[in-house]
């Protein structure tokens, strides 16, 4: 994978590629395994954006709760989407990063660079208009990436005929010591549940588990810029809703209408 000096749009918005055909056995198992309350594993060494060596301790002093995002910078179609989602869910509700929260967000890729993640960021600071010291941009070896992963239940892979990773989209509210608190998807996050979540989240407490509506990257259409095998799947799912509420309901009117009818019948029997 190339990482060399590359424009602020590439790095924003994700390099063109071609997209190769992707088999369903390619990103079988591509998803989330919730480990709500579960400790992360804050020995864990990586570079930030400077090229210092950090802990993943670092971040979570205790004082405020900490965003996770799992994804990597050359990633050509989720990653930014679900940076800005959540940097534009945090600005509806005035939540400022490093003084409200902080957000680490580690590459999964072991090939990306320091210099690289530091590129990512400035591109995030232009698109996004805004300071974003309280973001972090980490990148390390597989071990740790890895292990990292495994902890909150990050399932992803790399799809060699496609050049790139599959992964989910979703961010880990984390509490300030360190534990996993809840689990939001998607590339859009509503304020008043991310607020909602970062306060259960500095008071300690595990939230409730959304629905499990997740995209991975081969769902994302990133050069038509909609959802192709995810607004499919959402449209028979809610085609299915529909015909059973359908169903529902002409079959209530059917028993009424029956009983009616035998109410009727008994009575003209009636001496």
């Amino acid at each position: 994978m190339v990482v060399g000096m590359m424009s602020a749009r590439a790095l924003a918005f994700g390099p063109d590629r071609q997209e190769a055909p992707v088999s369903a056995a390619d990103v079988t198992g591509v998803n989330v395994t919730e480990h709500l309350g579960a400790a992360l594993p804050l020995d864990l060494k990586f570079l930030d954006e400077t090229g210092k060596t950090v802990k993943l301790g670092n971040y979570f002093t205790g004082k405020r709760p900490v965003v996770l995002q799992l994804g990597y910078f050359q990633c050509p179609m989720l990653c930014t989407l679900v940076s800005q989602g959540t940097a534009h869910a945090f600005q509806a509700v005035s939540l400022e990063p490093g003084r409200d929260y902080d957000l680490v967000f580690v590459s999964i890729d072991p090939s990306e660079t320091p210099t690289l993640a530091a590129q990512k960021k400035q591109a995030f600071v232009k698109e996004i208009g805004k300071d974003l010291s309280g973001w972090h941009l980490l990148t390390g070896k597989e071990p740790e990436i890895e292990s990292l992963a495994k902890t909150v239940g990050f399932n992803y892979r790399w799809i060699q005929s496609a050049g790139q990773f599959s992964h989910p989209a979703v961010i880990m509210m984390c509490m300030p010591d360190g534990k996993v608190s809840r689990y939001l998807y998607g590339v859009r996050f509503d304020p008043t549940t991310v607020r909602e979540s970062l306060v259960e989240a500095s008071n300690g407490k595990i939230g409730n588990s959304f629905d499990q509506l997740y995209l991975t990257c081969f769902q994302y259409d990133g050069h038509q810029g909609k959802y192709a095998v995810a607004a499919i799947g959402i449209m028979r799912t809610g085609g299915v809703l529909v015909i059973v509420i359908v169903a529902s309901v002409l079959l209530r009117m059917l028993r009424k209408e029956l009983k009616e009818k035998a109410a009727m019948e008994a009575a003209n029997h009636r001496p």
